[in-house]
């Protein structure tokens, strides 16, 4: 129990404080109100209200339910015409409660029909120079027309189906309403001219090498696929620009690809034909890779694809793949593919590590693309839940990153003598990490790219950063000389200040559809990514953020959730009220600039000061039961009151006055404070952060604590705290590891540092 004297004290100066600010509400002149602007208030303004398809804790509602797209695809690639052409029967269940008279598939391809608009949503101008080859292509060049050329819509029966295109979407008309449960089949038969990806752009398509008169090709977006009906929106029609991604349902695909017959090929889904399409000598190396866990085995080696790079079959082989609950479906062919594999252990499970790529990738591809794979697995699968799927390929393209079920897309290339800078490989294993993540986010926890872009993006740029930190420890013969840990791009707080600190006139808020923000890559990348590294690493800790993290990818594997989801079950698993967080980093622009706006030193003494003395008399309290504050520098702060009346004199009478009841075990343990300082932060920023502090005291040792965001809570512009020390305190600096994305660091630090000029800065980095 305090002492009584004590704790009256303590209820004095509260009372004290309340007397005054009564008195200067008497003086005031009412004032027009103000709806709640605190940075703290819940988002219930903001968020649905739960229901019994999404519940207030994050997780899936007892009602929830979602669709169901399975489809059968005769898929036939043509290689000297360029031209993919095929037939699918889609099958479609409808789990919802509503009654569907009508089913929406998207018709990505369209987006390069020759009539599309996406072109025309693009500002231009003029510049004072321009390449070549980006004139004729602007200007001079007949336009390419890779849209989908739709032969047939029918039912099973080969009836047709009435339907309505309208750009990059079809509307097909079912004969009978599908109610709850329903099934309906319907076939469409299609063709389009592939792309040159790498001269002409696009997720996928076609690289032609004219060294040697060979493409290869990664197909993606290639099949008309239905559209997302779900409780958030019905049905997801928005249409495709270009830049934002899919939204998908999940189903089972059965698909014949028929190629070349001296290309291979790899695809979404397990090879059900392996024998037929291995030779003997691929089929001993592909069993030799299944128990391979170090290092990949070669399935097709650089010099078969050599020789494989001059033949021309006229003959053809169909691979036939089988994939079970996925979104998508993707695959890569070529005669030029080198092919590599290594196994993986997750959990009582074996997966394949797998990469593709042609010689022009080597020796870089050859080192380091399948380890890439194989380590994403085992960090991707520890943040989450054990990669579910039986492998993961990773497929050399020029100037590609893009991903789909169980395989991915990743640029990286050596120059022709097989040279490449520490730029290069970083750039290549950090994409191939990236897009192999993006196995978990979204092709397994299946946001809508279409409409929440940092969905996907931005958590899988999160744990891509986790995963390349690993890498670089699992993998050091990978860093470069003088390098001690993985140097990632995004992830650490002081990468994505420069954005922050920007021009606000072209930032927008991550809750924004991704077609419609100024500068993409920070926006649906970089910023959320970084947000959740600062929310595991400052605000959370890993334990508890990694917990909820967990919580969130499980509850909502192979099914569809929103943002609200993903925030409500971040806080119902870590009893953390983020609120706070989400609103400043997600729904607004604010930055972080938390400073150090003055600090004051006092001196502890048993003499009435003028103030305290006013105040004993006022209460009528005995003045030698009072402990007096006198800032140093003030006028009471004489040399009289140096040398007498101060608690270095009087540390015994004081001790025994404020710790009474405390035992003389518990007495010896507590220190006694010789310093007192008052420091006030102010926050220019408008983001509310934890206030990280670092003390350095005159013996050279340091401290360091962390005030929770909570502190601002009832002052949004400046807060205090006293220090009692028992050593003298030299410097203070506010975010001394640069933990929070603090945009301006100039008043980080009391004493104030001079801070070195950009020029200046320049100058000395050019002489050194």
């Amino acid at each position: 129990m305090r002492n009584i004297k004590f704790y009256f004290l303590s209820i004095l100066f509260v009372t004290v404080g309340a007397f005054a600010q009564q008195n200067q509400n008497e003086k005031r002149v009412p004032q027009e109100g103000h709806t709640n602007n605190n940075k703290f208030k819940q988002l219930y303004e903001e968020f649905s209200t739960p229901n019994m398809f999404r519940s207030a804790s994050g997780a899936p509602g007892p009602a929830y339910y979602q669709q169901q797209a399975d489809y059968k695809m005769d898929i036939v690639l043509d290689d000297e015409k360029a031209i993919l052409s095929g037939k699918e029967t889609i099958t479609y269940t409808n789990n919802s409660p509503e009654t569907l008279n009508y089913l929406w598939v998207q018709l990505d391809q369209n987006v390069r029909a020759k009539d599309s608009k996406s072109p025309l949503i693009e500002t231009s101008s003029v510049s004072p120079v321009q390449q070549a080859s980006s004139f004729a292509k602007n200007h001079l060049a007949e336009t390419f027309d890779g849209g989908f050329n739709i032969e047939s819509v029918t039912d099973t029966n080969g009836k047709p189906l009435e339907h309505m295109i309208n750009r990059t979407m079809m509307r097909v008309e079912v004969p009978k309403a599908l109610k709850t449960g329903d099934q309906f089949s319907f076939n469409i038969k299609w063709w389009y001219n592939i792309n040159d990806h790498v001269k002409d752009g696009g997720r996928s398509g076609y690289e032609y090498f004219p060294e040697d008169g060979n493409r290869t090709y990664v197909i993606a977006q290639f099949y008309p696929r239905m559209a997302v009906y779900n409780d958030v929106e019905g049905w997801q029609n928005s249409q495709f620009w270009g830049r934002d991604e899919f939204a998908l349902p999940f189903g089972n695909f059965e698909v014949n690809i028929t190629v070349p017959a001296d290309h291979i090929l790899d695809a979404t889904g397990k090879l059900t034909n392996r024998k037929e399409v291995f030779s003997k000598e691929m089929m001993k190396r592909y069993e030799k890779a299944k128990k391979s866990y170090d290092e990949p085995v070669l399935i097709v080696t650089q010099e078969e694809a050599e020789r494989a790079e001059k033949s021309r079959s006229k003959k053809t082989k169909t691979w036939k793949m089988y994939a079970e609950n996925v979104r998508d479906f993707g695959f890569a062919t070529s005669r030029k593919y080198i092919w590599d594999m290594m196994a993986v252990k997750l959990g009582d499970r074996d997966v394949m590590a797998v990469s593709m790529y042609a010689k022009e990738g080597n020796p870089l591809w050859e080192q380091w693309s399948t380890k890439a794979v194989a380590s994403t697995l085992k960090t991707y699968s520890r943040m989450t839940f054990d990669y579910p799927y039986h492998k993961a390929i990773s497929v050399h393209a020029q100037r590609q990153g893009m991903e789909y079920p169980m395989i991915c897309w990743n640029y990286g290339r050596p120059d022709k003598d097989g040279n490449y800078s520490d730029r290069i490989k970083y750039g290549m294993i950090s994409v191939i990490i990236h897009e192999v993540g993006h196995n978990f986010f979204p092709m397994i926890v299946n946001s809508d790219e279409r409409q929440w872009t940092w969905m996907d993006e931005g958590l899988n740029t999160f744990a891509q950063y986790v995963a390349e930190q690993d890498f670089g420890k699992w993998y050091p013969s990978a860093l470069s000389e003088g390098q001690t840990t993985y140097p990632s791009r995004r992830g650490p707080a002081a990468k994505i200040v420069n954005y922050m600190g920007g021009d606000q006139n072209y930032i927008a808020p991550i809750m924004t559809k991704g077609l419609n923000t100024y500068q993409f890559g920070n926006n649906a990348y970089g910023k959320p990514g970084t947000a959740l590294n600062i929310l595991r690493e400052t605000v959370m800790g890993e334990e508890l953020f990694d917990y909820a993290f967990r919580e969130y990818a499980n509850r909502w594997k192979f099914k569809h959730p929103t943002p609200e989801d993903f925030f409500r079950t971040m806080e119902d698993a870590s009893a953390f009220d983020l609120d706070w967080f989400w609103r400043g980093w997600f729904y607004t622009t604010d930055y972080v600039d938390i400073g150090i706006k003055s600090v004051k030193k006092f001196h502890v003494t048993s003499k009435p000061n003028k103030e305290g003395a006013k105040i004993a008399e006022r209460f009528s309290i005995d003045p030698k039961s009072l402990i007096y504050y006198v800032e140093e520098g003030s006028e009471e702060f004489t040399e009289d009151m140096k040398s007498s009346g101060n608690l270095q004199d009087e540390i015994p009478t004081l001790k025994e006055y404020v710790m009474d009841n405390f035992t003389p075990q518990e007495r010896a343990k507590i220190e006694q404070p010789k310093y007192f300082y008052e420091v006030t932060f102010d926050k220019p920023g408008g983001l509310v952060m934890p206030i990280i502090v670092e003390f350095t005291y005159a013996d050279g040792t340091t401290k360091t604590e962390k005030y929770p965001a909570q502190i601002w809570r009832l002052n949004d512009k400046e807060v205090s705290k006293v220090i009692a020390s028992g050593k003298e305190i030299v410097k203070i600096t506010v975010d001394p590891k640069m933990q929070t994305a603090d945009v301006d660091t100039s008043n980080n630090s009391w004493p104030r540092e001079v801070q070195q000029s950009e020029f200046d800065a320049f100058k000395n980095k050019a002489k050194n």
